[in-house]
């Protein structure tokens, strides 16, 4: 029996085993899951162990544990360093799930869960394929495991783990499927994704809630004030007012504007998917360009006063709200927290108090698409889909790949099998069961190529 045959006699107990992954809520940001963070670990290495991975463990942190595997059956072989991670994002607002969050379904050929397609989903298609290769004695060459449980919160413990298991984690290529496809009849590989800062805001008026009626027009209005800051970040044309916000901004050449305009695009289709009439961003530049290769700045949540039922007449003490800025290559994420920082205590009234919290933040990437990890992606993607695949730039983060770079000198390819309409970070968060079983098949193909490159 060869690897794909194996993948195909086993494709219903391996969407089994991934709808018990989905049924742990490991919700990296709410501390009353922690304990479900640590079995969702606990899983994910007895896992490894059934597949034969070897060295397996739970590194501990400061936080949740990193979930450690490898099968190095030859020194003489290369290594490919698989990253994903097991925490998913909270699941609010709940009354807008068709089916509970943790209790998998399918729908229309579609999984339905938090953490379908980001990332369990996606980095499950790893574990599975190499337990193919395994059962079949196919491997081609060495593979590591190194699966994170803080991704969506920022990663704050990696860092300090990379840096001090760069031994452990010395391999030639990184492969991370938490990205997506154009279509499921578009291939594509990820080769750019955007940086991030992320801030949180505070705005203080008076030492208390006053009664509106009192006080109303005698005094500051934090929530009134932090509206009338935030308008004040955009210009006409939807730029970003920040002082030095763009002076690292890479400006990219008409030409290399034209080779990202090859990628196929239907703004009618783009508009419906969203119910939406028209679209909104930056001027001069296009929709697929707004949102992958120019920085952007958005908030995320703002919260104040009163919002029960009912009335309350009050001037709140205090507003929030918690901003994220997109950032491409050359914009570094400290230096444009600082600068955000200065610029918006710069544009608070007399009268007010501002508080600037810095949150997490990473660098831009970019990949090369004449390396041998993309040219081996490129010939896998192409073998399964029947069509080339499309070099893109994502519009998201993941910082640390640029770590990656930075710490362990290697390149990262994304080839994720996800779709921009799998409603991650949202509400019925689903993942195609086409796309898990197409990148089962696809990674040992990557394995493959990717050894006789090397």
């Amino acid at each position: 029996m060869n690897t794909q045959q194996y993948i195909e006699e086993n494709k219903d107990r391996f969407l089994k085993e991934l709808f018990d992954l989905l049924s742990q809520p490991s919700i990296s940001a709410d501390p009353k899951y922690s304990e479900n963070v640590f079995q969702t670990a606990e899983m994910l290495k007895n896992n490894f162990k059934k597949i034969g991975l070897e060295n397996t463990q739970l590194f501990q942190t400061k936080g949740f544990p990193i979930v450690y595997g490898e099968k190095m059956h030859n020194p003489n072989l290369p290594t490919i360093l698989i990253y994903g991670h097991y925490d998913v994002q909270p699941p609010d607002p709940l009354d807008l799930w068709e089916s509970e969050p943790f209790s998998p379904e399918i729908r229309n050929g579609k999984i339905y869960a938090r953490g379908a397609c980001d990332d369990k989903g996606q980095f499950f298609m790893h574990v599975k394929a190499v337990e193919a290769m395994i059962a079949t004695n196919e491997l081609p060459c060495n593979v590591k495991f190194m699966i994170e449980g803080e991704e969506e919160v920022g990663s704050e413990n990696l860092e300090t783990f990379v840096k001090k298991n760069r031994d452990l984690l010395h391999a030639d290529i990184i492969l991370i499927s938490d990205t997506g496809i154009i279509a499921n009849d578009t291939p594509s590989i990820t080769t750019g994704l955007r940086g991030l800062s992320y801030v949180e805001v505070e705005i203080t008026g008076p030492n208390r809630d006053l009664h509106s009626g009192l006080y109303g027009g005698a005094v500051a209005n934090p929530i009134n004030i932090l509206c009338n800051m935030i308008a004040s970040l955009h210009d006409e044309d939807n730029k970003i007012t920040i002082p030095g916000f763009y002076d690292q901004v890479e400006v990219l050449s008409d030409s290399e504007r034209d080779d990202l305009a090859k990628a196929p695009f239907n703004l009618d289709h783009y508009k419906k998917e969203l119910d939406i009439d028209d679209v909104y961003g930056e001027n001069g530049f296009s929709t697929m360009e707004r949102n992958s290769i120019r920085p952007t700045l958005d908030v995320n949540g703002i919260w104040g006063g009163y919002t029960g039922e009912g009335a309350k007449t009050v001037i709140a003490s205090k507003a929030y709200a918690k901003i994220s800025m997109r950032l491409v290559p050359h914009q570094k994420s400290n230096n444009i927290t600082n600068l955000f920082k200065k610029h918006f205590e710069s544009i608070a009234p007399k009268g007010t108090k501002v508080k600037v919290t810095p949150h997490h933040g990473g660098e831009a990437y970019v990949s090369p698409i004449n390396e041998k990890g993309y040219l081996a992606a490129s010939k896998a993607m192409e073998e399964t889909f029947g069509k080339k695949p499309i070099p893109v730039r994502s519009g998201g983060s993941i910082p640390i790949v640029a770590l990656f770079e930075s710490e362990l000198k290697l390149k990262s390819i994304l080839m994720g099998f996800g779709l921009d309409s799998d409603a991650i970070h949202s509400p019925n968060e689903h993942y195609g069961l086409f796309n898990f079983y197409k990148g089962i098949e696809t990674i040992p193909l990557f394995f493959k190529y990717f050894s006789k490159e090397t």
